[in-house]
C-alpha cells in the first residue's frame, strides 16, 4: 500500500484568524472563505507572549520527500521544543536556520519508529561543534516509561561516535549525554518559564502502550498535539479553550476498508469523520491535520486532500487547515498561518 503525494494548495502565503483579518484557506478544497472566529480579549502580543508551531513532518513511515516523518516544533517562552523526531527532522530545522543545539527539550508521544528514527540524528548532530550543532549541555528528553531505556540504548549504539568526537573534535562529554525525564501516563511533564506541557493518555491500540498526546499552555494561549490515536474522548477532556488543535488523520477508499491489513491500520487511527467530531466537541480557534495516513492501491488510489476535507465536513463545520511540512502557525490574539515557499527557501 502507498500514501498519496501532497495536494497543492492555492498560492496564499499567509492567512490570519482573528478580529481584524478573518480569512481561511484549506488545502483540501483549494478555496478561500471568511469566518467569524471568537477571540479572547488579549493585550498586544510580543515575541515572548505567544506560541509558534511549525509542522516539521506531516507524514508516516512511508519515505516521501514532501512529507517527512512526524515532528512538530513548538516555540514558547524563549524555548524551542520538539514533539517527536521523525525522519528528516534535522533537515527541516536546518531549513528554518535553527541550530540543533538550540532545541531545549524533545518530547516523545510513543515508540513507533516513524516518530523516533530522526532522534539519533537530532541528538548526535546537535553536539557536533559547528554552526548547525554546537550543543554544550545534555539534551533533555521527555517521554513515557521506556524513554530512559531508549536513551541508554542510543548512547550504547553510538558509543564509538561519542568517543571519536570527544577525542578528535574536543566535544565536551556533557554535550553527548541525554537528561531523561519519564512521566506516568498523565500529568504535567514540563513546567518552566511560564510554559506548561501536560501529557495525557491516548488510544493508539491495545498493544501500543504507553501512547500519549500533549497540551502546551503559555501566556493564556494553548496548543494540543494529539499524537497517534483512535477517536479519543481524553482529547476532548484536555482540549477545552484551545487555540490550536493538531490532530492525526487516516483516510482509506471504501473498497479497501475491509481488507485485513488495511483494517489493522484503520483500527489504530482516527478517520476524518471521527476527527471532525473531536473538533466539534473541543471547538478550537483552528483545527489542523497532520500525520496523513492515506492508504491505496493501483486499483484504488489513495484519497485526496479534498476527500479528507469532505469527510471531515460531515461532522465539523469550523476552521480547518490540512497541514504541510514547514507550515507555521503563530498563536496570539490572532492565529496566522504561513506556508513555506521552496523557491525562496523561506516564508512568503
Amino acid at each position: 500500500m502507498r500514501t498519496s503525494r501532497r495536494s497543492e494548495l492555492p498560492h496564499r502565503p499567509e492567512a490570519v484568524f482573528g478580529p481584524s483579518r478573518r480569512s481561511l484557506f484549506t488545502g483540501a478544497a483549494g478555496v478561500f472563505g471568511t469566518l467569524a472566529l471568537p477571540v479572547r480579549a488579549q493585550p498586544a502580543v510580543g515575541p515572548q507572549d505567544g506560541i509558534t508551531v511549525t509542522l516539521l513532518g506531516t507524514g508516516t513511515p512511508v519515505p516521501l520527500p514532501d512529507r517527512f516523518g512526524p515532528s512538530t516544533l513548538v516555540e514558547a517562552g524563549g524555548r524551542k521544543m520538539l514533539f517527536d523526531a521523525g525522519r528528516g527532522a534535522p533537515i527541516r530545522l536546518d531549513q528554518l536556520r535553527i541550530n540543533l543545539g538550540a532545541i531545549d527539550t524533545v518530547f516523545l508521544t510513543h515508540f513507533h519508529s516513524d516518530h523516533l528514527n530522526g532522534l539519533p540524528d537530532v541528538w548526535m548532530t546537535s553536539y557536533i561543534p559547528v554552526g548547525f550543532g554546537g550543543r554544550t549541555r545534555p539534551m533533555r528528553l521527555v517521554g513515557p516509561e521506556g524513554t530512559a531505556r531508549l536513551a541508554e540504548g542510543m548512547r550504547a549504539a553510538f558509543s564509538d561516535d561519542i568517543r571519536i568526537r570527544m577525542a578528535d573534535e574536543h566535544v565536551p562529554e556533557e554535550a553527548t549525554r541525554m537528561e531523561v525525564q519519564e512521566f506516568p501516563e498523565e500529568g504535567v511533564a514540563f513546567d518552566e518559564g511560564g510554559v506548561r506541557v501536560t501529557a495525557f493518555r491516548v488510544n493508539h491500540g491495545p498493544l501500543i502502550r504507553p501512547s500519549c498526546g500533549y497540551r502546551i499552555d503559555h501566556a493564556g494561549h494553548s496548543v494540543l498535539i494529539s499524537g497517534d490515536t483512535k477517536y479519543e474522548p481524553n482529547i476532548v477532556k484536555h482540549g477545552a479553550g484551545l487555540d490550536l488543535l493538531i490532530h492525526e488523520v487516516c483516510a482509506v477508499p471504501e473498497a479497501l476498508q475491509a481488507l485485513p491489513k488495511t483494517k489493522q491500520v484503520i483500527e489504530h487511527h482516527t478517520s476524518p469523520q471521527e476527527a471532525g467530531r473531536i473538533f466539534s466537541q473541543t471547538k478550537p480557534k483552528l483545527a489542523v491535520f497532520t500525520h496523513f495516513v492515506l492508504l491505496g492501491t493501483p486499483e484504488h488510489p489513495p484519497l485526496t486532500a479534498a476527500d479528507v476535507e469532505r469527510q471531515t465536513r460531515e461532522t465539523y463545520d469550523g476552521p480547518l487547515i490540512l497541514g504541510e511540512d514547514l507550515m507555521r502557525f503563530r498563536v496570539g490574539a490572532n492565529i496566522s498561518v504561513q506556508r513555506w515557499d521552496p523557491a525562496r527557501r523561506g516564508y512568503s
